[in-house]
């Protein structure tokens, strides 16, 4: 399982931050940081999800108010949202 996470899109309310340990607060940029992530393409970071914490992610990703977290399965099929 995959997570992409569109740093653009975020506007910063940290309800991923709650919900997956993955997830940093940025005071300075008013945004949510994917920790252990490249950046894939301009402003989309991506991070394998590991095992145990497949369904953190997933709630991370429903909680989003913005949809700017999106998860795949290990066929690249988008789970959330």
């Amino acid at each position: 399982m995959r997570i992409e996470y569109d740093y653009d899109t975020c506007i910063g309310m940290f309800q991923c931050v709650e919900e997956w340990d993955a997830f940093e607060r940025d005071e300075d940029a008013g945004k949510a940081v994917l920790a252990d992530s490249e950046e894939g393409s301009e402003d989309v970071f991506v991070r394998e999800v590991p095992d145990d914490a497949e369904l953190d992610a997933k709630f991370a990703a429903r909680t989003c108010p913005v949809d700017a977290i999106t998860v795949y399965d290990d066929d690249g099929d988008q789970l959330v949202p």
